[in-house]
C-alpha cells in the first residue's frame, strides 16, 4: 500500500553536488520522520540524515555542514542535498519512512525503505 520512489544518484566528481529525492506515496495517513541511509561497499548500513514531521533533523557526523535534509510535506518527498561529495560518500542511498497508512479498515504503522540509488564520486 505505500510505496517510496527514489531518485537523484548518479557519478560525480570529488568536490561536486547531487540532490536525492525520495517520494512516498500510497495510503498514507501521517508520515512520523524520514531519513536518508548509506551503505558503502564491505560496509553497514548507516544513518545520514533524517528530519522529523516537526522538521527537527539529525545528522551523521561525518556530512555535518556538506549535506541538508529537507522535506515537502504535502507532497510526501524528502530530499538531500549533498555538497563538496568525497569519494568516501560512495554508496547506495536508501531512502526511509516512518509512517501510519490505512490498510482497508485499519490504520498500521510501520517503517519503509525505497529500493535505492547509487551515489559514486569518483574523478
Amino acid at each position: 500500500q505505500v510505496q517510496l520512489v527514489e531518485s537523484g544518484g548518479g557519478l560525480v566528481q570529488p568536490g561536486g553536488s547531487l540532490r536525492l529525492s525520495c517520494a512516498a506515496s500510497g495510503s498514507i495517513v501521517e508520515i512520523y520522520a524520514m531519513g536518508w541511509y548509506r551503505q558503502g561497499p564491505g560496509k553497514q548500513r548507516e544513518l545520514v540524515a533524517a528530519i522529523t514531521s516537526g522538521g527537527s533533523t539529525n545528522y551523521a557526523d561525518s556530512v555535518k555542514g556538506r549535506f541538508t535534509i529537507s522535506r515537502d510535506s504535502v507532497k510526501n518527498t524528502v530530499y538531500l542535498q549533498m555538497n563538496s561529495l568525497k569519494p568516501e560518500d560512495t554508496a547506495v542511498y536508501f531512502c526511509n519512512a516512518d509512517l501510519r497508512y490505512l490498510s482497508g479498515r485499519y490504520y498500521m504503522r510501520n517503517d519503509y525503505w525505497g529500493q535505492g540509488t547509487q551515489v559514486t564520486v569518483s574523478s
